[in-house]
């Protein structure tokens, strides 16, 4: 029988081996997700009590190095260098796979390769002793057993050594297999080659479709509300607002591809901690600059809600200098029907045939994480009276119909009604239990400062008069109504996150060196000036290490606090700076699109354009 859950099994080196039995989880010792979170002098060492955190924390403890933050731990085995705590510099790290002349030693990553008994995850132990015929490890997240006493590992793989000193470890599961094992040492004969790409299949290129009168026929059905409300905003039949780009699209290598969907989700678990790390340490969360009355309220919904999230966007600028990410937008992303069905289009009635659509998963990807949502009942579509959110608000009712959804679209809070018993009604009488938005959550934010100051309170209860219409913030709020994107997607859509997670995870190689006072490193980068809080790149300056502004814009966030982030400028491919945007549904990687301006920041008024993945062959 395994132990119960956090369950100490033995020690190795000094640190503790726990049970991860998850089914036997006492749920008053961990109520909630966050409570499975591991860290270590306020470093991040994984979930509890799974192989990665285990590793981690031992190489932490003992040798005072941790390696990044994988998406799996089969992950592990394409790193090449772990990160030194105290001099916070990176160290090299060399993988060898099994039958190596470089025989594993004490204190060396085992890496399993995904599949069989580690299915989707691969595994990862720690190696402590190293004999001719067998190999001993520490790990956790297998069989759940105590170690026998006095021993510092859980148990040994059969291993041999071949006539030219080759070392072999068999693995006990039939049906998994041992990728190698890790050293962190200088470069070795024996070792695997870093992974390297040829920079160039990471520049974008401009491309166009021969003109054969494309543009002057009409190729959005407009029978579709969502297409014909789009075509209203555009004014036509056409993907881009500039009638002599209607025939150019963008390219991207598959290997390109590999790295946006890789980063993705690498990246969306590294706000993930960063989320949490904030709401646990409350002098961050200060630099948010978030009403104290919605606190309680977003620990809440980080508690109960962390894995509704329906869709969200990272922005990146892709160059063969390396791929960084300017920031996450969680709460009320934009762009997904451009990229999610018009680019599609777009290729198919201009004729394009090379590659595949960036975006051509992102609804089926949609439709997915609506079925996972646990929406019961009619779910009311919220958007603001914006031609751009209206066919938004249109093209995400077609995938809650296809999903099995029922949705209303309100466009008016004349069409929302308060009752006696305190409930939200629409006009035709059915309750507001469930609600999708493209109103961003800081919108409400205002009505809860605004009242709250007024009233010199210090929490926010959502009450109207019967018959009278509700705000905003009182159908976010209400705790009877449950809101997608759910109310923590305020911390990471938040800019200042993006200091936080350069705190956490510094060098990264997707981060940009962000912090919330202007450093002598940043200076010498040159650095953009952000608001922790805005939209469409309104109040954001591009200042060159010369000290010289690149480009600046106004807007409506002058007031917001602010940060400050590595200058890192988008590649000018012809006459446009090209922005990669990459979308996710239930939190990973759904798609790709590409927005593009004459101008160094992209916003509300920049253009989508096509985009394309093709072969490394085709793209060389």
């Amino acid at each position: 029988m395994p132990e119960p859950f956090g369950t100490l099994l033995g020690y190795a080196s000094g640190v503790a081996a726990y049970s991860s039995d998850y089914d036997s989880a006492n749920d008053h010792e961990y109520p909630k997700r966050s409570a499975f979170r591991s860290y270590v002098d306020g470093i991040y060492m994984g979930y509890k009590w799974q192989c990665v955190e285990f590793a981690r924390r031992w190489l932490y403890l003992n040798k005072g190095y941790i390696f990044d933050d994988v998406a799996m731990a089969y992950d592990i085995f394409d790193l090449r260098s772990v990160r030194d705590i105290a001099s916070n510099t990176r160290l090299p790290l060399q993988a060898f796979r099994n039958g190596s002349q470089q025989h594993p030693e004490p204190g060396a990553l085992l890496i399993w390769d995904e599949g069989g008994e580690f299915e989707g995850t691969g595994h990862v132990a720690i190696v402590m002793e190293v004999l001719p015929d067998r190999l001993r490890i520490a790990e956790q997240n297998v069989g759940h057993q105590l170690w026998p006493e006095g021993q510092s590992y859980c148990r040994e793989l059969p291993a041999k050594i071949g006539i030219d000193g080759d070392y072999w470890l068999e693995c006990s599961y039939n049906d998994a297999s041992i990728l190698g094992w890790m050293l962190q040492n200088e470069a070795n004969p024996h070792g695997e080659d870093t992974p390297k790409f040829d920079r160039t299949l990471f520049e974008l290129k401009s491309r166009e479709v021969k003109n054969i009168g494309q543009s002057t026929k009409p190729w959005l059905n407009i029978a579709n509300s969502d297409e014909a409300a789009y075509v209203k905003m555009m004014h036509g039949h056409k993907l881009t607002s500039v009638d002599s780009d209607q025939y150019r699209y963008y390219c991207l290598s598959i290997t390109a591809q590999e790295q946006l969907e890789h980063a993705t989700n690498e990246l969306h678990g590294l706000f993930m901690h960063a989320t949490d790390y904030v709401l646990d340490h409350p002098e961050l969360l200060v630099q948010f600059n978030l009403p104290e009355a919605i606190l309680p309220k977003i620990r809440q919904s980080w508690d109960n809600r962390l894995n509704q999230l329906i869709t969200s966007r990272f922005d990146f600028a892709m160059t063969a200098s390396g791929l960084k990410v300017y920031e996450y937008n969680c709460d009320s992303a934009s762009c997904y029907m451009e990229s999610g069905k018009v680019q599609g289009k777009w290729a198919k009635h201009f004729g394009v045939k090379e590659g595949i659509d960036a975006g051509g998963s992102l609804f089926n990807e949609l439709v997915k994480a609506w079925r996972k949502s646990k929406v019961k009942g009619l779910l009311h579509i919220l958007h603001d009276d914006d031609p751009e959110e209206l066919y938004h608000a249109l093209f995400m009712q077609q995938s809650l119909k296809a999903a099995g959804i029922e949705s209303r679209i309100i466009s008016d809070f004349n069409q929302l009604i308060w009752q006696s018993d305190n409930s939200i009604v629409d006009t035709e009488g059915d309750p507001v239990r469930w609600v999708w938005k493209t109103w961003s959550w800081e919108s409400a934010l205002d009505q809860i400062r605004a009242e709250c100051d007024a009233q010199n309170a210090d929490d926010f209860q959502p009450q109207g008069n019967v018959g009278e219409q509700p705000r905003l913030a009182d159908v976010l709020l209400h705790p009877d109504i449950m809101v997608f994107e759910p109310l923590w997607t305020l911390i990471p859509s938040n800019k200042a996150i993006l200091a936080v997670l350069w705190s956490l995870f510094p060098n990264h190689p997707f981060l940009l060196n962000t912090d919330f006072c202007l450093t002598e490193a940043l200076q010498t980068s040159g650095y953009v000036t952000k608001p922790i809080v805005g939209r469409c790149g309104a109040n954001i300056q591009l200042v060159s290490a010369e000290d010289n502004v690149l480009a600046e814009t106004e807007g409506q966030f002058s007031t917001q606090n602010g940060v400050y982030q590595q200058l890192f400028p988008l590649p000018k491919i012809d006459q446009y700076y090209v922005q990669v945007s990459t979308f996710t549904a239930a939190g990973s990687y759904a798609g790709s699109g590409v927005r593009v301006d004459s101008s160094m920041i992209i916003g509300k008024n920049s253009d989508c354009m096509a985009l394309r993945f093709i072969s490394d062959e085709q793209f060389s």
